[in-house]
Order: structure tokens, then sequence, then C-alpha cells
């Protein structure tokens, strides 16, 4: 897909966020992945963000990142497809090519593995894997990799291809002033955890989509909540907040990678074979299960 036909694409509804099932043996699971994209399927969404953070792109090999991506695209064949992409820069590279090799639409570039780097560091890395790949690509700030709004100004000027920044850091100054700066050279999309707790704050600061996790599950749901956000409707907004996504923020706030586990024990509690998450994560408790199959309710 052409790169700003894939931005424009993006800036129009909500994005997915799916989880990566594992089998006994701790591998993918195709069959199980292709299984719940179909029953998402009827739900009209703007792209699939595949092997992201909720997918566990930390804990996927570079191959399994692409058999993410070939199955995604084989089960949703006319959905954009975008992939998570990270660690050092030539790997980075290698698995972007894997990844647009295997029919990928864009990759979001997630943080540099493990170590601090300065700004022109940063840069370069980004400016790196552009230059590698054909595909749009989204960066994402989070972690350790967080640039600023002067180097992505650069960047935007330098790379064509660069598409969409994706904010999880929570840093409303630094978002304003690049949605301030680039206007719609860039799509916005917001990536904080359970991203609708704060999707209305990340709108006053010209963030008009974001990427749901508990779309995994609660499709209906997810998408109920985006209508009224993208409406304006701050009432309904504050009422979903406060039947659903605060009770179940108690129960991902429980234990440190609860954000991933607590989606993937929806899709879960839906019926789906999704296996464990992988270490260092760990699964919910029985207990835990239950609390979350509560709040889910009757919800869809």
């Amino acid at each position: 897909m052409d790169p700003i036909a894939l931005r424009d694409i993006i800036r129009s509804g909500l994005l997915s966020f799916p989880v990566t099932p594992f089998d006994a043996d701790d591998r993918f699971n195709p069959s199980a992945f292709s299984a719940h994209l179909e029953w998402l399927s009827p739900h009209k969404i703007a792209g699939l963000i595949v092997a992201g953070g909720t997918g566990e792109l930390f804990s996927l090999t570079p191959a399994e990142v692409v058999e993410v991506v070939k199955t995604a695209r084989a089960a949703q064949p006319g959905q954009p497809v975008i992939a998570g992409c990270g660690y050092g820069t030539r790997m980075a590279c290698d698995m972007a090519q894997g990844i647009e090799a295997a029919g990928g639409d864009g990759i979001l570039l997630l943080p540099h593995y493990l170590i601090g780097a300065p700004q022109d560091g940063i840069e370069a890395h980004i400016r790196t894997v552009c230059n590698a790949t054909n595909m749009g690509v989204i960066v994402y700030n989070r972690g350790q990799s967080v640039v600023s709004a002067d180097t992505l100004a650069r960047l935007a000027e330098e790379c064509p291809n660069l598409i969409g920044f994706k904010d999880g850091t929570g840093d409303i100054d630094t978002v304003r002033r690049i949605t301030i700066g680039l206007g719609d050279r860039l799509a916005y999309v917001g990536g904080m955890p359970t991203h609708e707790l704060f999707a209305q704050a990340f709108r006053g600061a010209g963030v008009d989509t974001y990427s749901s996790a508990v779309f995994n599950f609660v499709p209906e749901t997810a998408l109920e909540f985006h209508a009224a956000f993208q409406a304006g409707d701050d009432v309904k907004c504050e009422r979903m907040l406060t039947d659903f996504y605060y009770p179940f923020a108690r129960v991902r706030d429980r234990k440190t990678g609860y954000a991933v586990s607590a989606i993937k024990a929806g899709v879960a509690l839906r019926g789906f074979d999704t296996g464990p998450v992988r270490s260092p994560l760990t699964d919910l408790t029985g207990e835990e299960r239950e609390m979350l199959k509560a709040v889910i309710g009757d919800r869809r």
C-alpha cells in the first residue's frame, strides 16, 4: 500500500492491536490467530497492528513476526496490516524488509533495544529504518526511545514514508508541539496502555485516533466508545469509562505486565485458544480471571 494512502486510512478510524496466540509447545499458533481475526473481521476498523506491544513483539523472533504478518494478510486480505518492528538498527531493518516481503503495509517502530541514546542517535536509527523499506513507518515514542518535536520534524522532511507518530509516554507537551508543528503531515495515534482512559486528553493535543487493545475481546464496546469519542460525546465516554474501562484497569493494574496479560485473558474468556503469555510476563491467576470475567459481563 502506498504510504500516504495508509496514513490517510489510519486517520479514519480505530486501530486493532491483536494478541499473538501460542500453542502447547510455545510456538506461534496461526490457526488460532486466524480464528480470532475472522471473529473480529465484521467490525469496521482502520487497520491491524500485529506483533505490537499487545502482540508480544518483545518475545517474538523475527521469523515469527513474519509468520504473524503472513497469517494476518491471509485472514484479512482487505485490511491494512501494520507490524511491530524494533530492536537494534540492523535487526530492525532486516525485520522491516521481512515484513514487507510477507505482505505487510507498514511498520510500527518500537524502541531500539535496551540502551538509552541521544537524540542524534535515535534520529539516525529511525532514518536508517525508513530508508530500508518502502512501507509506511509509524514512530512509537515510549520507553528509552523518545523523539523530540525538532527531531521528528527533520525526519518528516527527509523520509517521505514516515507517515505516523504514536505516543505511549503521556507527555502532552511534546505531543502538542509535534501535532502543531507537523500538522497533517503525519497521522497521530494514541498509544497509552488502555488508551481509552487517555483519549479525551490526547484529543485536545491533536491526536484523533488510537489503537485499542480491548477491541480484542469486546469489539462492539470498543467501537461504541470510539464513536462517542469521535462525536465529542464526553458524557457517554465518561459513562463508559466508569462502567467498563476503569474496572478493567483495576484488574490490569494488579501486576506489572498485565496490560498485555489481561487482554490475552479476555480473548481466552471469549473462547479462543490463546495459550499463555511468554515470560517474562505472567498470566492472570484464576481469581483474577474471574474478576475480569465479571468486568466483561455481557459486553460484546
